[in-house]
């Protein structure tokens, strides 16, 4: 008997904790949206009668998605190259891969800050080529979140896939190009099936990283590019609405959810051998 619910008491103090600490502070502020004296739906048609806060919505969707198409397509690309690699080596490019992981944030979006501004690096650097005659307005554009974005979570998407990658027998390929399979094909029907479950778990990680960002947006977005986390700082920190600020938080976690469940059911179609 004690061995039969030996699991579910070590289970308990993680339950505890993620009921305590995750899902009653959630549960709080989507129920603080349905208290307005306006009635229930009141904070909610507000929001989506606003053309500001549905643009603000709408962006940060766009650049989530753009984030997350361009980290999966060159975390991919360069989790293969390192999955190829031998053993020493593998590690090293692997530890170069996690190392802009080792600092935060707010350190990375100012080196964008750097590079982007100006009298930044790209500008000065184009000055002294010739390319440009006098210096290009990159910050604050939607163009420099996207890059700091994927410049976040690459790495991210590299530790997702390289393992899964790694694991893939090297016999199957062998075999599949034995077959008659041109490396494409190798690709399309080996390759990109057996490695769609760390696709999908990267790509989520990504796009909730992105669409939940809130620094990066700030620093290189600023109030020309507000995003949905910057809105939402804004709602509870300067002008302490707090019902707009859980309405937003609330919009945020619904879209989320919302789209991770269509990433997931769109890649388990594309794979094959999910079915």
């Amino acid at each position: 008997m004690v061995k039969r619910l030996t699991p579910w008491i070590l289970v308990v103090p993680a339950s505890l904790l993620v009921l305590l600490l995750l899902i009653l502070p959630v549960g709080a502020t989507l129920l603080a949206t349905f208290a307005d004296a306006k009635g229930w739906a009141a904070p909610y048609l507000a929001f989506f009668n606003s053309g500001f806060r549905r643009t603000v919505l709408w962006r940060t969707v766009e650049v989530s998605l753009i984030t997350t198409v361009i980290s999966v397509v060159l975390g991919f690309i360069a989790a293969y190259v390192v999955a190829q690699m031998p053993g020493r080596l593998k590690s090293i490019m692997i530890i170069a891969a996690v190392f802009p992981l080792l600092t935060g944030v707010v350190v990375r979006s100012f080196a964008w800050l750097i590079l982007l501004g100006k009298n930044g690096i790209i500008n000065s650097a184009l000055l002294a080529l010739g390319v440009i005659a006098e210096p290009i307005s990159m910050l604050y554009t939607e163009g420099a979140v996207i890059a700091a974005m994927v410049y976040l979570f690459v790495p991210l998407m590299i530790l997702t896939l390289s393992g899964v990658l790694e694991g893939i027998p090297k016999d199957v390929l062998e075999a599949a190009s034995s077959l008659g399979a041109a490396p494409f094909a190798v690709f399309r029907q080996v390759i990109l099936p057996l490695a769609m479950p760390g696709l999908i778990v990267g790509a989520v990680l990504v796009f909730t990283g992105s669409f939940t960002s809130y620094a990066t947006p700030q620093l290189l977005g600023g109030e020309r590019q507000m995003m949905m986390g910057t809105l939402l700082y804004q709602r509870a920190m300067v002008t302490f609405d707090w019902t707009g600020a859980s309405t937003v938080a609330a919009i945020m976690v619904v879209v989320t959810i919302a789209i991770v469940l269509v990433m997931t059911r769109l890649a388990r179609r594309l794979n094959p051998l999910a079915a």
